[in-house]
């Protein structure tokens, strides 16, 4: 079972792409470092404030990938510099 998870997100303080980076660098190193998940900006790269994060998941039932996802998704939620406005599952 695969299951993607794409979230479109909104970073209010950024004022510049650096700043965007910043923040979007902590968030996907700590979801690496802490989950069996693969994470990459998939879009809106060049705008200062907004972005898209797809997380992906792989695991044998679907429960088990779906559990790892949501929590990657609880720790993107702990971020005050970021805020989820749209949220997609997908599932393979």
């Amino acid at each position: 079972m695969i299951g993607a998870l794409i979230c479109e997100c909104m970073i209010y303080d950024a004022a510049s792409l650096k700043d965007k980076r910043a923040v979007l660098q902590r968030i996907i190193t700590r979801l690496r470092q802490r989950y069996n998940v693969s994470v990459a900006e998939t879009n809106y790269q060049d705008e200062w404030q907004r972005t898209e994060i797809t997380i992906v998941a792989v695991a044998e039932e679907r429960i088990v990938c779906e559990r790892e996802v949501q929590r990657a998704l609880t720790l993107i939620d702990s971020f005050p510099e970021i805020e989820r406005t749209v949220t997609m599952w997908e599932w393979y």
